[in-house]
């Protein structure tokens, strides 16, 4: 019997069919491994910001609370270039791990994704890994542990601090004065002075007759020259300092005095020292003159009393001679 032309029998599926098949069906074979494997386990970094992030270098750093903590926990980390960072939270609480809600915030958004939480004993443990490539990444990411009474944990992503003088620097009109600004263990990219007596600050740049002199003898500092002072320079001066990953800024005080106030305060001191002479010679005099009369006194009583014994002598000498006189008839 002749097969019917044009009919033909049951076709067997192709290899790539075949293939997709198997794929998907491992794909849903993982994803429900993993859901009941790791239950305390989020979704992990986005691949984007881990393809521009993949050269960079990785910083870890984690922060310890217990469920008595009464205050939160801050951290403050410092970054002067781009870096994967690794935010870890670890919390110790005393009922059920699997009871205990975490989340994550970066200022007062809250973070879906881009975290990890698991168990370990009974510690449980958050993970929070970002990618900071510019100054949007940079603030602070807070952990959350609880509902009611949350736990929380802060870190604070910053670019260097920059030092200037904390104490005012004081000098006279028509003087020099150099300001300095510097940047420990870091290197920025660019300084500028500000300066102004006043709210609003105006850029210091190309030297105007030689007034104004920018120079540093390296990279993490500056220096500010001020020549021929006047009263109008002083006033708050700012250094701004420019990294890869945001500003900073630090703050010189400058006080220009005129000679004339050292004068009027010699001037002050050397009338309270006159004025204290003088009282110390008025009180000298005045006791003198209360002690005069009372020696007077005693000196005429004195007086008064040998006149006296002078006079007894007298009246007794005479008997004695009226009496010799008449023995001797």
């Amino acid at each position: 019997m002749r097969a019917l032309q044009g009919l033909r029998g049951p076709r067997a599926p192709s290899l790539p069919l075949l293939l997709l098949c198997f794929l998907a069906a491992l794909r849903r074979s993982l994803e429900h491994g993993l859901s009941t494997a790791a239950p305390f386990t989020s979704l992990p970094v986005q691949e984007e910001m881990m393809t521009k992030s993949s050269n960079l270098s990785l910083e870890s750093h984690s922060i310890s609370m217990t469920e008595h903590s009464n205050m939160p926990v801050e951290k403050n980390i410092t970054l002067e270039r781009p870096s994967n960072v690794e935010l870890i939270c670890q919390f110790t609480p005393s009922g059920d791990l699997n009871s205990v809600n975490v989340t994550w915030k970066k200022g007062d958004k809250l973070l879906e994704d881009n975290y990890l939480v698991n168990a370990t004993g009974g510690t449980l443990y958050t993970q929070h890994r970002v990618a900071v490539i510019n100054s949007k990444q940079m603030g602070s990411y807070s952990c959350f542990f609880g509902e009611k009474k949350q736990q929380r944990g802060t870190f604070n992503l910053k670019v260097p601090e920059i030092n200037g003088q904390n104490k005012p620097l004081i000098t006279y009109l028509g003087d020099s004065v150099v300001l300095m600004c510097k940047c420990q263990d870091c290197l920025p990219l660019n300084w500028t002075w500000y300066g102004g007596n006043g709210s609003v600050q105006v850029p210091i740049g190309v030297p105007v007759n030689d007034k104004y002199v920018i120079s540093g003898k390296h990279a993490n500092e500056t220096r500010l020259k001020i020549t021929q002072l006047s009263e109008d320079d002083q006033g708050t001066y700012l250094c701004h300092a420019i990294f890869e990953l945001g500003e900073s800024e630090g703050h010189v005080k400058l006080v220009v005095l005129s000679y004339l106030v050292p004068l009027k305060v010699f001037c002050a001191i050397a009338a309270e020292v006159v004025l204290l002479v003088a009282a110390i010679l008025l009180f000298e005099m005045y006791t003198q003159k209360k002690k005069k009369p009372s020696d007077d006194g005693k000196e005429f009583e004195q007086g008064e009393q040998l006149k006296l014994d002078d006079s007894n002598g007298i009246e007794n000498s005479g008997p004695r001679h009226r009496k010799n006189e008449s023995v001797g008839q």
